[in-house]
């Protein structure tokens, strides 16, 4: 498999983001890597937090969620997707499938021997987390789903993302940092826009980034439809905690956090949360509540028979 790795000196400028690498081969054959953030507490750890990113973005959305929680005692595992952040990033655009994206992660998650998992996803991050969750209910404790939706085409997609979809498609310069800009409510400083970009020097680095909004099934012909539904017939008897954390001004993913909360039994007597302020990429809008709320529901269902 051809890959491209974005240069080191990228990423020299990046704020508030100096976590130690840690990489995970994925194909011994090419060498290509998978990186990840692996930040663990001084004292004993009240458990592993999988942190998972979506769609243009990489860990550095998760940075000040990472220190929050370390801070209050959790290890967290922090991944760059294949073909985002500081992980490698295939050339052809057909390697970037859902399958393999599911495959990517779960190599990372058993070479980690990774148990007990409490799962934060957004966007992407919730699409490839939740079907994790769903082939491996076991190892989960708990998910907090932020902005996110687990689609099986039969409702089709909504405006907003038919827009989102052909916009991916046609722009002739991905913009990356504009992008993340233009789904967050509050104005990003230049450097962080900045660091949306370092991953990707060229747009032969974005042939990921290019192909993710077509992997969404939207349809019922999509290869991943009916994968995706089994996967609620899983999490229809999930009854480990479920918390959905949502932004109010989210065109994409808005109404999706009252299927959860009908759907999955998890989420019942949950303080389910809708964060004022919080677009789409809400990590940077409201990422503070974001990360206070998972905190406390990690308090309140810790010991639980199911948490």
């Amino acid at each position: 498999m051809k890959y491209l790795r974005t240069p080191a000196n990228c990423f020299e400028a990046i704020p508030n983001y100096t976590f130690p690498e840690n990489h995970h081969v994925i194909d011994a054959k090419s060498g290509m890597r998978m990186h990840y953030v692996d930040l663990r507490p001084r004292e004993k750890s009240k458990g592993i937090i999988l942190m998972l990113h979506g769609e243009p973005s990489w860990s550095f959305l998760y940075r000040e969620m990472i220190n929050m929680a370390v801070i209050q005692g959790y290890r967290v595992i922090a991944p760059d997707l294949i073909g985002f952040g500081k992980s490698d990033k295939p050339i052809d655009p057909d390697c970037y499938t859902y399958a393999n994206h599911l495959a990517w992660l779960w190599s990372l998650i058993s070479t980690l021997a990774l148990e007990e998992i409490n799962l934060i996803c957004q966007d992407w991050g919730g699409l490839l987390g939740l079907r994790l969750v769903a082939e491996q209910p076991d190892k989960y404790s708990s998910v907090v789903a932020a902005n996110t939706f687990l689609p099986t085409g039969d409702q089709g997609a909504n405006e907003a993302f038919k827009q989102w979809q052909h916009f991916s498609q046609t722009v002739p310069i991905f913009p990356v940092g504009d992008v993340l800009q233009k789904a967050t409510v509050t104005e990003l400083p230049k450097d962080t826009i900045n660091a949306y970009n370092a991953p990707f020097p060229t747009e032969k680095h974005k042939a990921g980034v290019r192909k993710f909004p077509l992997l969404v099934p939207i349809s019922s012909d999509n290869p991943e439809t009916e994968n995706n539904r089994k996967a609620w017939k899983v999490l229809e008897v999930f009854e480990k905690p479920f918390l959905t954390v949502f932004g109010d001004s989210d065109p994409i993913t808005a109404g999706a956090e009252k299927i959860f909360q009908k759907r999955v039994p998890g989420c019942h007597q949950q303080c389910h949360k809708i964060l004022k302020g919080g677009g789409h990429f809400l990590q940077e809008d409201v990422g503070e509540e974001l990360m206070t709320a998972a905190l406390a529901f990690y308090e309140k269902n810790r010991g639980t028979k199911n948490g």
